[in-house]
């Protein structure tokens, strides 16, 4: 389907983006270990068969990219500063009788390797705010290749809040996080496929700790990961739209999701507070240098839940300490 009336909005939504937004905001995430393998990559460029964005054709039929729905979808140039193109998903209301659009690119991947079964999705992403007072919910959506969804990260316009779904849940769940309509992030989803698990980052912070790809009995593998729009009010469009591009999938080292520190800082009792992510069921030891050579184990925690906040009761006796996590038998 073309996407009509593009021509006449392309300035003002450049316009828009570039006033006052940074290149990148938040923490800069280095992204993924050096020894993972890309499987598949597209950054939206001429080069790779789609059209220049001055053209004004939809994404929607470009290089193997197909959706459901209608409204507004289509390529854009150099909105993040010196990655060329990037894609659109927005800004043009659907018909009337569409409630938002869904694009994907069907990966046609071979099903996880048991011995690789960690897989990365990545993607550089802006949700660009409403001017018409009409907020909506932008989405990542993961399925499989018989077409079962597997989870859903959810960016709502209106309330900025991070939500996401299970394969088996209509309502979303909130993952206690906001996002900012000026902040360009990288999205990272570490997918296991091995043990039922999945992780997701923006800026390398974890927003959704472990979590299973399938509830019940869905086939683990990845047919498609593509981007939704759908309306918060039926018949009532923002003209918000979502970016994305450098979209990518990795097969990650290792038989797990490696385990991440967030670290919080000390406390009154000059403590140090952190939180350990990693995944559900398995076990992690912290451990504490004051060097960087030398290591010492703070103990073994089992993280039922894919999280644990930890204090380090000995970090007032020295005067730096460095902390590190790591997987260690049961």
């Amino acid at each position: 389907m073309r996407v009509g009336g593009l021509h006449s909005k392309a300035t003002a939504m450049r316009t828009r983006l570039l006033a006052g937004v940074p290149a990148l905001t938040c923490l800069v995430w280095a992204g993924p270990p050096p020894d993972s393998e890309v499987i598949f990559r597209t950054g939206f460029e001429v080069a790779e068969g789609y059209t220049d964005a001055d053209l004004l054709e939809p994404l929607r039929g470009q290089v193997g990219w197909v959706g459901e729905g209608s409204g507004g979808t289509g390529l854009v140039w150099d909105f993040f500063a010196g990655h060329g193109q990037q894609a659109y998903i927005g800004f043009l209301a659907p018909a009337p009788k569409d409630g938002g659009l869904s694009l994907w690119r069907p990966l046609e991947l071979p099903d996880p390797d048991p011995a690789r079964p960690v897989w990365r999705f990545s993607t550089l992403m802006q949700v660009v705010d409403s001017t018409n007072g009409e907020y909506d919910d932008f989405r990542w959506s993961a399925y499989n290749k018989d077409g079962g969804r597997l989870f859903t990260v959810s960016f709502d316009n209106a309330t900025t809040d991070i939500r996401f779904a299970l394969d088996s849940d209509e309502a979303f769940t909130a993952s206690g996080f906001t996002f900012s309509n000026d902040a360009i992030y990288w999205l990272d989803v570490l997918m296991n496929f091995g043990r039922n698990n999945w992780t997701a980052m923006l800026n390398g912070f974890v927003v959704v700790d472990s979590q299973p790809l399938t509830t019940g009995d869905l086939a683990l593998n990845l047919g498609d990961f593509g981007p939704v729009w759908t309306l918060t009010r039926q018949g009532n469009a923002g003209d918000n739209f979502l970016l994305f591009d450098e979209y990518e999938v990795r097969v990650e080292p290792g038989l797990t999701i490696p385990p991440t520190l967030e670290l919080l800082g000390l406390n009154a009792a000059r403590e140090f507070e952190l939180y350990l992510h990693g995944e559900r069921g398995l076990d992690y030891s912290i451990d504490v240098s004051s060097d960087l050579r030398t290591w010492t184990s703070l103990g073994t925690n089992h993280l039922a839940d894919g999280f644990l906040y930890f204090v380090d009761t000995t970090a007032s006796g020295f005067p730096a300490s460095f902390y590190r996590a790591r997987e260690v038998a049961p």
